[in-house]
């Protein structure tokens, strides 16, 4: 259960002087998420979760095509407005076996602006807060007892 009421709030991800050029992407970081921003070949600024599925490889590191960034290493396309596969899951190299032991799955997207010489993303601010709280007790990690031994 949360323990940090959800707060969505605009936070710079990256500067506006490391936008790729368009039909590129770069990664960032905001509140905590690895964050890509793909720029599409009109100029349209996107911002989706990082990580490809199913092995969490870069998104950053695909191609912008017809209104999709393409993984770089299993070949699904992914949806730039809404994360949704597009075509074949998982369709190149190693893929094929992947894409068949994992169901597809796409990834979040964040609304994005430019605000003064920053690129923002609208992230969960507290998302980081309630995943550690699952298991962080402060200077003890893990659920450790103050004398340095496990529950």
């Amino acid at each position: 259960m949360a323990k940090y009421k959800s707060k969505l709030q605009y936070v710079p991800c990256i500067s506006v002087d490391d936008l790729p050029a368009p039909g590129g992407a770069t990664s960032g970081v905001a509140g905590g998420l690895a964050i890509c921003i793909a720029v599409d070949p009109k100029g349209a600024v996107y911002a989706l979760g990082d990580k490809c599925p199913p092995i969490n490889q870069p998104l950053s590191f695909g191609k912008v095509i017809d209104g999709c960034i393409q993984d770089p290493v299993l070949g699904t396309a992914f949806s730039l407005k809404t994360g949704e596969v597009v075509g074949k899951w998982c369709p190149a190299g190693l893929g094929k076996l992947l894409g068949g032991v994992f169901s597809p799955s796409g990834v979040p997207t964040y609304p994005v602006k430019k605000s003064g010489k920053n690129i923002e993303v609208q992230v969960d601010v507290n998302a980081k807060l309630n995943f550690e709280a699952e298991y962080w007790t402060g200077i003890l990690d893990a659920q450790g007892k103050s004398d340095g031994k496990y529950y």
